[in-house]
């Protein structure tokens, strides 16, 4: 048997994470598998030799696959193999990409492909957290160039005590979650939810998760060493001209200087102003009949606009739109603007919009989560739509992007904890992005928040979100912390950095470096400075719809909730559900039943409160437990030579004995009582140990005179 070769991470608190390799696809450039518990990560990385003509950036491509044999479990659907991946493997195929892209070589442009699978699951080791590890492990044990090791870690709060990796039990009862990848220098990304936590907290969490960090980047570092992977591939996979680039820099860097600086909050305006710069640039230096060396000249002249664009703003304090670092876009906002959905928003700031729509539903709408780590249901979605149209490109729409499930997942985590806990719908929010210029994910939150308050959603509290962006000059010490970025900002800046929050505290934060050697005390700025922008742009919110309505549109559906005995629910359902559908044939409505602990939850939904009210009042007397004493309008559902049986109450029957019907005495039931006929009936007893009803019609009638 191979022996393999391991590194084993201590936690500190009795767990380990061990790091293998050299047993398992070898062929692979690099592959390791990462064990933490019975969780077992086989991560593999192949990166082709040469790099394909024309490619100017690096074509990395990250999958996370999580297999359901890890889990001893079957796929669902016909095919029952797996298929196309899920949204939580493509989130965690984000968190890692998004860590490893900023490492590579600026020059390499080598097709390499990172492939991690979930082989073996721990129902407590949660493996998006040691992902990342996997990852970057595989690369440093490989002969790829790479600027790491990195590794991401989670950290939650428990109980008031931050945890990094902590069980899938102990993050039940945690308010903070995030995970945050990082080298052994820089913190490179994090991405989390949260109980409306401070910044200073926030702040904490990711100091204690870089610290932990550090730890599995040295372990990696002597992972390669071990392995003799410490040398890597040579490779030449771009041609420069120094003389074009010297030539480019000298003839458009002024020009260039003065477009940024007159600040232009016209996106396409000032893009054909800086297009401008180059074609004439072109123009004066080639003719029709010279090979134009287009790639380059683009490639430098881009280079050209980074350093102009960053200079205005460190050296002038302008950006390009003209604002100032602090400065917020101009806000429009409008509520029901859109007379069909349940609740509807329009969000504008600057040229970002967003049209979002809230749909209300029952338990039937409920999405239904099937994966390989995580069953069960979700009754809040939202969903993000980024057309082309908004950015007034002209392509065609080829399906969902990795990208809308990552900015939609970002605004779910933001707004999903405002929800009322017993919040009887089953709610969807839309964004549909009809512009584009920065922060669109930041604009699905506040449209989101508006349309809950117009679809009459109690949420908790409004909240709000702003995208950060950082310039920074390592040579001098200078920096700048952007307020609400454009998406120019962020292209050519150091940072992106989304904050979301209600007045009280942060939701949701996601954040990408793209600089070495950042500060807390930069961080700390930027989280400071975003928490005065989120709560300028919510004051612009509530000026448009300051609390939700009261009451729901009048064409949205109305549910109530009713609780009934555990014991009961099979009386409300019936022989193959014949009494529930029964029930919803002839109130118009529709009706579910679910476990809650010693309880049955009932949830009614109809078109209108009468439909529901008939409902409710069926259900009830269902449930409803017969008392002696009570008087009960009931229907004789037979006739036997020693009396009646009354249905009192749906599903029971008493007897109204022949001698109960009347104080006279009867020869014939049929003298007095006829089938579906209704009496009116008194239970006198209960059998305590058959639970048989005793009935009788005669005390309910004046008892006769006796003869003298």
């Amino acid at each position: 048997m191979i022996k393999a070769i391991e590194k084993v991470i201590d936690l500190g608190d009795g767990r380990t994470i061990t790091i293998e390799t050299g047993k398992l696809a070898k062929q692979a450039d690099g592959s390791v598998v990462v064990k933490m518990g019975n969780t077992y990560l086989l991560a593999t990385v192949v990166s082709a030799k040469e790099a394909k003509e024309d490619v100017d950036f690096m074509p990395l491509s990250v999958e996370y696959k999580e297999k359901f044999a890890a889990a001893g479990r079957f796929p669902g659907g016909f095919l029952k193999r797996e298929a196309r991946p899920s949204d939580n493997e493509i989130l965690v195929s984000r968190l890692v990409d998004r860590a490893l892209r900023p490492l590579f070589p600026d020059d390499y442009h080598a097709e390499t492909f990172v492939t991690i699978n979930l082989v073996s699951a721990d129902t407590e080791v949660m493996p998006d957290a040691l992902a990342g590890l996997a990852a970057s492990a595989a690369l440093a044990v490989s002969d790829v160039p790479f600027h790491g090791p990195i590794s991401e870690v989670r950290v939650g709060r428990v109980n008031g005590e931050y945890k990094v990796n902590p069980t899938v039990t102990e993050m039940e009862n945690a308010d903070l979650d995030i995970i945050v990848g990082a080298t052994y220098d820089n913190i490179l990304m994090v991405e989390g939810e949260m109980d409306e936590v401070s910044e200073t907290e926030l702040l904490e969490a990711m100091k204690i998760a870089h610290e932990a960090i550090k730890v599995q980047c040295k372990a990696q570092m002597e992972l390669a060493e071990m392995v003799g992977s410490t040398e890597k591939r040579e490779y030449s996979h771009e041609e420069n001209d120094e003389g074009l680039r010297k030539k480019i820099w000298d003839a458009t860097y002024d020009k260039v200087y003065e477009v940024a600086k007159a600040g232009n909050p016209d996106k396409h305006a000032r893009k054909e102003a800086f297009d401008a710069i180059r074609d004439e640039f072109i123009e004066t230096n080639y003719t029709e009949e010279d090979e134009i060396p287009t790639s380059l000249i683009h490639k430098y002249y881009h280079d050209v606009e980074k350093e102009a664009v960053r200079r205005v703003i460190l050296d002038e304090a302008i950006r390009l739109d003209g604002r100032k670092t602090t400065e917020i876009r101009p806000i429009w906002c409008e509520v029901g603007y859109l007379p069909g959905p349940h609740g509807s928003s329009v969000f504008t700031r600057g040229e970002t919009q967003s049209l979002t729509t809230v749909t209300l539903g029952t338990k039937l709408d409920e999405k239904i989560v099937d994966e390989v780590m995580l069953q069960g249901s979700d009754r809040f979605l939202l969903h993000y739509n980024f057309p082309p149209f908004s950015t007034g490109d002209a392509r065609p729409v080829r399906g969902l992007s990795r990208r809308e499930i990552g900015h939609g997942n970002l605004a779910h985590r933001a707004l999903k904890g405002m929800i009322p806990e017993e919040f009887p719908y089953v709610v969807r929010v839309v964004s549909d992005i009809l512009e584009s210029n920065g922060s669109s994910s930041m604009a699905t939150v506040c449209a989101g928040t508006l349309a809950l308050m117009d679809a009459g959603v109690q949420i908790k509290k409004p909240v709000s979100g702003i995208a950060m962006g950082l310039i920074t000059d390592t040579k001098t010490g200078q920096f700048a912390v952007l307020s609400d970025i454009l998406g120019d900002e962020d292209h050519l800046g150091d940072m992106d950095f989304k904050v979301t929050g209600t007045k009280d505290g942060i939701t949701a934060t996601q954040m990408d470096i793209k600089v070495d050697g950042l500060s807390y005390e930069i961080l700390e700025k930027a989280l400071n400075q975003a928490k005065e922008g989120r709560m300028h742009i919510l004051g612009k919110m509530l000026e448009t719809i300051s609390e939700p309505r009261e009451d729901y549109k009048a064409h949205a559906p109305r549910i109530i909730s009713m609780k009934i005995p555990k014991d009961m629910i099979g009386s409300v359902i019936g022989p193959g559900g014949k009494i529930i559908q029964e029930i919803q044939a002839t109130t118009d409505t529709t009706i579910t039943i679910e476990e809650e602990g010693n309880f049955g939850k009932v949830s009614i939904s109809a078109s209108n409160l009468d439909a529901i009210t008939a409902a409710e009042n069926k259900v009830k007397a269902i449930v409803a437990v017969p008392e002696v004493g009570e008087i009960y309008k009931g229907k004789v559902k037979s006739i036997v030579p020693f009396g009646a049986f009354i249905e009192i109450l749906p599903g029971k029957d008493g007897l109204l004995h022949i001698s109960e019907i009347e104080w006279r005495r009867l020869d014939k039931v049929e003298d007095v009582l006829k089938e579906g006929e209704e009496v009116e009936v008194k239970l006198i007893d209960v059998d305590q140990r058959s639970g048989k009803l005793k009935l009788s019609r005669k005390v309910l009638l004046p008892r006769p005179e006796r003869k003298r």
